[in-house]
């Protein structure tokens, strides 16, 4: 593929990333859901009006396949947001200081995953076994999700948190939107860096799920990579859309679950059977549409009240 379609991808994704930050969320506050809504309408359109892209650059086939990988990573990352409420509410962060906070983590995160990502691809490549590995990794991971009740967060046992509360030089509250502050004694960072590094920290954890299961429809690097951002650059809008609706969402997870687990048989027996891309994006459909409609039509409540 012609590095002009690495330089336009990368000159886009930054573009996005100025006109949120210094045009449309330039003055902190707090995001309203209507509006919140209509981002996320806008950043899922848009990745999947990427899709033509790939098509254009990589083919029909390519097409179809950064359309599977983009679904599983914007699956996967509704799992993320639930770790965003658990963090926030720990460290008691305003609601108005949110989306800044969101906004540079999602810029840390789209550079490690994309470290994540080449470093799998080019340890595929030079160690094939290493596919088997990671499709371990996915059942595993996949087991543990179906099993757990949820997410525990504890930033104070998370080890970069606490390397940076002792290490570097911190006031004690918050000051607005601020990362770092100046003081009578010099420069101080804020409690908001310390929620900051919690969310690139567990991030990490995360992609150790994603990357392995976007890497099991594609190794075209392009198109995983690619595929990855745009789910990561509605996360934002997606967490103030969701974020009072994501405990109704209870069957979520237990679809997240099945299709980690799916994935994770394919890429071990990807040398044995060779799955279509259409049945994979129509399967992985399928379950999160099944997944969605079964939390809408049987909340927890009515679940409590046939039970009793």
């Amino acid at each position: 593929m012609s590095d002009w379609w690495w330089v336009a991808f990368g000159g886009v994704v930054a573009l996005l990333l100025g006109l949120d930050l210094f045009v449309f969320h330039r003055r902190s506050g707090r995001e309203g859901t209507r509006r919140a809504l209509a981002w996320s309408a806008f950043w899922i359109a848009l990745g999947l009006a990427f899709s033509l892209v790939v098509g254009v650059a990589r083919g029909h086939d390519a097409a179809l396949t950064y359309l599977t990988a983009y679904l599983i990573e914007q699956s996967l990352s509704v799992d993320n947001l639930f770790v965003f409420v658990a963090l926030f509410a720990y460290f008691s962060v305003a609601p108005e200081h949110h989306h800044r906070v969101l906004f540079w983590g999602i810029l840390g995160v789209i550079v490690t995953r994309g470290a994540f990502i080449f470093a799998g691809v080019a340890l595929i490549a030079r160690f094939e076994w290493v596919v088997y590995v990671l499709g371990v990794i996915l059942i595993a991971t996949a087991a543990k999700l179906g099993l757990s009740g949820g997410d525990e967060v504890h930033p104070e046992k998370n080890l970069v948190v606490r390397w940076a509360s002792r290490v570097l030089p911190m006031v004690k509250s918050f000051h607005g939107d601020k990362f770092v502050v100046r003081t009578g004694r010099g420069w101080r960072f804020t409690p908001l860096l310390l929620v900051l590094l919690a969310i690139e920290s567990t991030d990490v954890m995360f992609a150790v799920d994603s990357v392995p299961a976007v890497l099991a429809i594609s190794r075209d690097s392009f198109v995983v990579y690619t595929s990855n951002v745009f789910a990561i650059l509605g996360l934002r809008a997606l967490y103030f859309a969701l974020a009072g609706a994501l405990r109704s969402l209870r069957y979520l997870r237990p679809a997240l679950a099945v299709i980690l687990g799916l994935v994770g048989v394919k890429m071990l027996l990807a040398e044995v059977v060779a799955v279509p891309t259409e049945l994979s994006l129509g399967v992985i459909a399928a379950i999160l549409a099944a997944a969605t409609a079964a939390s809408l039509l049987l909340p927890e409540g009515r679940g409590r009240a046939q039970r009793g």
